[in-house]
Formats: structure tokens, sequence, C-alpha cells
């Protein structure tokens, strides 16, 4: 009985002992996990942020689609038609045009989305029995966008048949055409890679330049450049410059892949784009070298990179997704993604073959926010860990 008894105690001591290391344990993990709170924060942080974003960005419908009306002869049949695409709330029309002459420059500008082109004498073939033609003009850059707003457009068209045939007791026709300007095959390759291009740069200038910056900080070894005359914009432009080199190299492959392997058109200038690709190169870059500075370890680096980098590069540039199906607020925050205006450049070089003279605006904002990060990461970035 007693060596029985002996054996219980041992065993419920040894029981009692695992419990308490294995909480002592989850203990000391718990407070390791509290103490690191850039971490903490960015972990709770993010899933709120990637659930706030997907729910919001990721939108099938299209919202706000920039109309132009060329009505060469207004008259009751054209101005119900307007009035009706005003009424939709999908449409937003930016102007009326008397001739098609005046909408090929807002289209390679990106201002317009849709024409809906009246012929002359529109009513009067209505009223003849004879079928009456409009059509419609459609930027398909963006395949999908530009289906559903076709589908939109043919919708009004069709209403208004329906409810004119109605009216009058006889059917009446009106024949829509439609072209697809700068994509007319529709191939979706052609809107991916300028973004996938875009993503690609993103990738190896900002994440990788925060990670190397960053795990340099971390085991200490940027210290060592503090006994060499080296200042703060020279050990900077020393790190960053190899991976502008790297980045440079991945453009001309992604270039090469997309002309050679998926055929995608190329109307524009290759130099521009280099240049182009160069300059969204340096905003990267700079981004990657502010996140360094301000972070301790690679973990938070990669992790803050992430957030800051690929998740608006991804979602809110308009790589995938329309920006003008998103939120207004989203559409605000769009706007300092560096991401949204080199592809914007991207789609208008290889596309629509358009340069500098229609480019210059997105190029001009990729400068002004090299020069801005470019100065934040030179004032705040410290070889020395504090």
């Amino acid at each position: 009985m007693e060596g029985r008894f002996d054996r219980r105690i041992v065993r419920e001591t040894g029981e009692s002992i695992v419990i308490a290391t294995l909480r002592a344990f989850i203990i000391k993990e718990l407070r390791h996990i509290l103490r690191d709170r850039q971490t903490l924060i960015i972990l709770l942080l993010m899933p709120l942020v990637q659930v706030v974003l997907f729910g919001f960005a990721l939108r099938s419908d299209v919202r706000d689609v920039r109309l132009v009306v060329v009505d060469p002869s207004p008259d009751y049949a054209t101005l119900a038609l307007r009035a009706r695409l005003a009424a939709a709330r999908r449409f937003q029309i930016i102007g009326i045009a008397p001739s098609m002459h005046t909408v090929e420059p807002l289209f390679r500008q990106g201002k317009a989305d849709v024409v809906m082109a009246f012929e002359p004498d529109f009513a009067a073939r209505l009223q003849s029995h004879g079928p009456a033609h409009v059509m419609l003009l459609v930027d398909a850059s963006d395949p999908n966008t530009a289906t559903t707003m076709q589908s939109y457009a043919r919708a009004v068209i069709m209403a208004y048949e329906a409810e004119e045939g109605a009216h009058r007791g006889k059917a009446i026709q009106i024949v829509g055409e439609t072209r697809m300007r700068f994509n007319p095959t529709l191939e979706s390759v052609n809107l991916f890679v300028p973004g996938l291009i875009a993503l690609v740069l993103t990738l190896v200038s900002a994440l990788m330049t925060a990670i190397s910056l960053s795990r340099e900080k971390e085991r200490g070894t940027l210290e060592i450049l503090l006994v060499s005359p080296l200042r703060p914009w020279q050990i900077i432009v020393g790190k960053v410059l190899p991976y502008l080199g790297l980045a440079f190299a991945n453009v001309v492959t992604a270039l090469l892949a997309a002309w050679l392997i998926f055929h995608v058109p190329f109307r524009g200038s290759v130099v521009l784009l280099l240049f182009e690709s160069v300059l969204y190169s340096m905003v990267s870059l700079s981004l990657g070298v502010v996140v360094a500075s301000v972070t301790q370890s690679q973990r938070v680096a990669m992790l803050i990179a992430l957030l800051a980098t690929m998740l608006p590069s991804s979602l809110l540039s308009g790589m995938v997704f329309p920006i003008a199906s998103m939120p207004r607020f989203l559409q605000i925050v769009s706007n300092v993604v560096p991401a949204r205006w080199f592809i914007i450049i991207a789609r208008g070089i290889m596309l629509k073959g358009v340069g500098l003279e229609y480019l210059w605006r997105e190029t001009l904002v990729l400068s002004l926010m090299t020069i801005v990060l470019m100065t934040i990461a030179m004032k705040t970035f410290k070889p020395r860990v504090a």
C-alpha cells in the first residue's frame, strides 16, 4: 500500500511540475509578445487592414463611368437618352461634343471611359421607322471594366428602345455598334502586365531594401560605418544603387517576357518606359529606406513594408480593380500610392502609345514623391542602433 501511495505522489508531483513548467513557458512567451509592441500592433492591425481593404477594393461593379456624348444634331430622342444616362447613376457625363475630333485626346489622357456617338438626325430616323445608329467607343485598357461599361450603356439604350416602342405602339430599332479602343481583343494579359511590373519593382525595391537595411541594423554591422567618413546620404546611396540596378534588370526581363511570350502590344517609347521605371524604383527604394529607419528588427520591417507597399500596390493602384468603383475615401487614399501613377504611365505607353506630353502629370507626381521620401530617408536613417 505504501509503495503504491508513494508512486501516486511521485506521479502527481511530476504532472504538477510539467504543468507549472508549461505555464511558466506560456507566460514567458506572452510577455515576450507584449514586450515587442511594434510586432504586436502590426499583427493585430494587419488582419483588420486586409479585411477593410479587400472588402472595399474587391468590387466587380463599376461606378462613375466618365461618359462623353457626341451629338451633332440634338433632338428629343438624343436628349431623352442623355437624361437617362445621367439618371442611371452609373455614368458621369463629362462633356457634350459636336463631333468625334475632340474625343481622341480625352481617351489618350485617360479622362474619358466611354463615348456615345449619335448619328445626325437620330430622331428623324426613329420616326421614319428606319434603324437609328449609335456608336459606343470604350476604353478597353481594362477589358473586364470595358465589358461592364458597355453592358451598362447598352442596357440604357435597350430600355429606351422598349419604352419608346411601347409608347408609339410600334417597335423602333436602335442599332448599336461598339468599338474597343487600345485593347480590341480584350486580352486580360494586357491589363495585368503593367501592374505586375509595378508589383515586381515594389517587391525588389521597397521590400528587399527595408529587409536588408533592417537586418544590418539588427546585427549592428551598420555601426562599423561610423568609423568611416561616409555621411548618411552616402550610405543610403551605396546601399540602394545595387537594388536599383536589379530593379532595372527586372523591368527589362518583364518587358521581354510580355512581348515575346504574351504578345502584349508596345505602342510607345521603350526609352520613356525604362526612364519611368527607374523613377518608380527610386520612389520604392526611398520608401524602403524610410521603413528601415523607423524599425529596429528585420521582422517588423518586413511586416511594415508589406502593409505599406504590397497591399496598397495590389489593391489601391487600379492594377486589377478599377479605382472608380471604390468608395470616395479610398479613391483619395489611392493618390498617395506610387503604383497608381506608374500603372497609368505604363498602360499609357504600352497600350495607348502616348508620350510625356500626356503623362507629364503622373511623372511629376512620382518625381515629387521621390524627392520627399528621399529627404525623409536621409534625415531619419541612422546607422547606430538606438
